[in-house]
């Protein structure tokens, strides 16, 4: 009977361990070994010294270009996670109805993220050229301006065109994730609310929205993460030209490891940039968590 009982006690720990054995290896390994760095003195040959408290982190932090890597990093995040969340909500609902064509159109949506990341960055910088684009091509033939417009005239317009990328890309991982929580709701709720004289608004707010937070959660941590460490977008479209000006901290790390040379403080940067994805995702997991118990 107790080899019994031992037995039950250590099935679940062994059929884990394989995935704890990996996650082990590919992720916190890793992980620790980039904090032990982030504290370490290492030479442009990526020789390791000795400890050097936080110098690699004032480093980092005193570098010309950090205040407008940040500030790139949170508006690229903001204006990425926000618009493509709020254009996937809206798109997971006319996907939700019933029309003609709607398997085709769910088959068409997928295209722009299942496709590689580098083609579409490629393939967008082909389309706002100044001098072959197509999208002047396209303007001009149709008659709505006269000459080749330059989209790319500022570094500006071309962060512009990067987060747009960046959205288009997005939005159909938002619309699935959305969409699979707009198919488990039970239609007769919105037919016992129209029964009761509800709208499409009172609809929204009082059955859908509460009912598909959960998905909308999980797309919006998972999205976080996945648009701060985007890095063939902004890699592919301008390396971060002119001067760090397009520069996020995931590309802006890579330059200052592989192209400065400067790889105790890339290594600190890689650290920070981890502690706010952190603390980022703690902190909405929470507010929904309190959300749903005051529900």
């Amino acid at each position: 009977m107790k080899k019994s009982n031992g037995e039950k006690w250590w099935g679940p720990y062994l059929w884990l361990l394989p995935s704890i054995l990996l996650i082990s290896i590919f992720v916190v390994f890793p992980i620790l070994i980039v904090f032990r760095l982030s504290f370490s003195e290492i030479s442009k040959a990526g020789v390791v010294g000795g400890f050097v408290g936080f110098k690699n982190y004032i480093d980092a932090v005193n570098l010309p270009a950090f205040a407008t890597v940040m500030k790139n990093t949170f508006w690229w995040v903001i204006s990425v996670v926000g618009l493509s969340t709020l254009l996937g909500f809206i798109i997971a609902m006319v996907m939700n109805q019933k029309f003609r064509g709607r398997k085709i159109a769910r088959s068409i949506l997928i295209f722009p993220w299942a496709t590689s990341l580098v083609i579409q960055a490629s393939v967008w910088n082909y389309i706002i050229k100044y001098e072959y684009g197509s999208l002047n091509s396209v303007l001009l033939n149709l008659g709505i301006i006269k000459e080749a417009v330059n989209w790319r005239s500022s570094y500006q317009i071309e962060f512009i065109w990067e987060c747009a990328v960046g959205i288009f890309v997005t939005i159909p991982f938002v619309t699935f994730c959305i969409l699979s929580g707009l198919q488990s709701i039970d239609e007769s709720l919105y037919e016992s609310a129209r029964v009761d004289g509800a709208g499409f608004w009172s609809r929204l707010f009082h059955i859908t929205l509460p009912l598909v937070r959960p998905s909308l959660s999980v797309s919006t941590v998972l999205n976080i993460i996945y648009v701060f460490n985007s890095f063939p977008i902004i890699y592919t479209m301008t390396k971060g030209a002119p001067a760090n000006k397009t520069d996020t901290m995931i590309t802006y790390l890579y330059m200052l490891n592989f192209y400065d040379r400067k790889k105790g403080p890339a290594n600190a940067l890689s650290v920070i940039g981890f502690l706010i994805l952190c603390l980022c995702s703690g902190i909405y997991m929470i507010t929904v968590m309190r959300k749903e118990e005051e529900a």
